[in-house]
């Protein structure tokens, strides 16, 4: 359609801000579970996997935020909820939507996307490869 043809040369600009976006937004997972920041309710005790989730949330999501080693951190964290879904989410119910499991899904498929589009735009691994 015509009328979107232009919007093409944004992409790099657009993939970009969704990688900046999402990473924000998963940065605060890892410093909800690390530091309690923002408060949450489920506030607890860290164990050797909720420590391990949060450190990999909070400093992958600050790598993506970067643009840094982004391949190779979003291929990491596209695991890292996809298990998350089936350990934590799954069992509880099949639905996402019951199982409060959507954003796990949504992260894990923005980040295998990421794996495969790279960084876009605005990202430190660009100045690498230059």
């Amino acid at each position: 359609m015509k009328l979107f043809d232009g919007l093409a040369r944004y992409q790099p600009q657009a993939l970009g801000v969704l990688r900046i976006v999402t990473a924000l937004q998963f940065i605060e997972h890892g410093s909800q579970k690390l530091f309690n920041f923002p408060a949450g309710e489920h506030a607890e005790a860290l164990t050797g996997l909720t420590l391990t989730a949060g450190i990999l949330e909070f400093a992958g999501g600050i790598l993506l935020a970067l643009g840094l080693l982004t391949r190779p951190v979003a291929f990491l964290l596209a695991g890292e909820m996809a298990i998350a879904y089936f350990m934590a989410h799954m069992p509880r119910d099949f639905f996402p939507v019951n199982n409060g499991g959507d954003s796990a899904i949504s992260f894990c498929f923005i980040f295998l996307y990421l794996v495969f589009a790279g960084a876009g735009a605005f990202a430190l691994d660009n100045r690498r490869n230059a």
